[in-house]
């Protein structure tokens, strides 16, 4: 995991929940914890891992995952094993 990745990581464990976080950022963190990317229909995204599955809707047209997503990743997280 490169700095930027680190930063990311410790911005979804923060309190309050950062809902001015990037996407593509935690979408960066997730492919560097070791989770495959399987492309759904549309915007949509499974990130899976050790057989570990979450489903994601990619924000758009703007590009901050909102709060709730962030919430969403740091439960992923946790649950493959990655916490602060």
């Amino acid at each position: 995991m490169n700095r930027k990745q680190k930063k990311t990581f410790e911005s979804i464990f923060s309190n309050p929940v950062n809902g001015n976080l990037e996407w593509t950022l935690i979408e960066a963190l997730l492919v560097a914890a070791g989770c495959r990317v399987i492309e759904g229909s549309g915007s949509s995204a499974m990130f899976e891992k050790d057989g570990l599955r979450a489903y994601f809707h990619r924000r758009h047209p703007g590009k901050e995952a909102l709060k709730y997503r962030v919430r969403l990743a740091r439960e992923y997280l946790e649950e493959i094993g990655m916490t602060p």
